[in-house]
């Protein structure tokens, strides 16, 4: 067994790196439907073992293929390929102005707007389908009336028929 066999390397980026000695990987790239045929986005997500914690979040790395580690740990980071470029903010250094030019007050005021403008017709609606629930039971004796009225007529109209065919047998014999 002196061959190494050919391990799989895959180019990713680094989403996770809570873990001590531990990186989650997620790896994207284009994948072609097998019934369709559409190429679609395929995202994977692997847990990498970095033996020195130097990953951070945001970084390109590659990684290779190794015997299971752990539980779910079957890859380990080859290099860092370029490092990544994370800016974190902490809540107190946000400010009014920041937001403003983030989002403007024009467009906030337009979604209050909205938000009012649909809870108006729901409040009517709401209003009509309560008058519509106290009229539906007189409806319904309504139809129910109606639909008896025409089964007789059309029992009546039947029997008439009956009795004019039997009259015409009768007369032609």
């Amino acid at each position: 067994m002196t061959e190494e066999t050919k391990r799989k390397v895959r180019l990713g980026q680094v989403v996770s790196d809570r873990m001590d000695k531990t990186v989650v990987v997620e790896v994207s790239g284009p994948k072609r439907h097998p019934l369709y045929k559409k190429i679609i986005r395929r995202v994977v997500r692997y847990k990498a073992h970095d033996e020195k914690n130097e990953c951070q979040v945001g970084d390109k790395v590659r990684i290779v293929e190794t015997r299971p580690l752990s539980r779910e740990k079957r890859w380990r980071v080859a290099e860092i390929v370029a490092k990544g470029e994370v800016v974190e903010v902490s809540p107190e250094e946000i400010t009014q102005e920041d937001l403003d030019k983030v989002m403007p007050e024009k467009k906030v005021k337009e979604k209050e707007a909205k938000a009012e403008a649909e809870v108006k017709p729901e409040a009517e609606a709401t209003e009509e389908i309560k008058e519509e629930i106290k009229e539906e039971p007189e409806a319904k004796e309504k139809a129910k009336e109606e639909t008896k009225a025409e089964a007789k007529e059309k029992a009546k109209a039947e029997t008439k028929e009956e009795e004019k065919e039997e009259t015409k047998e009768e007369t032609s014999e």
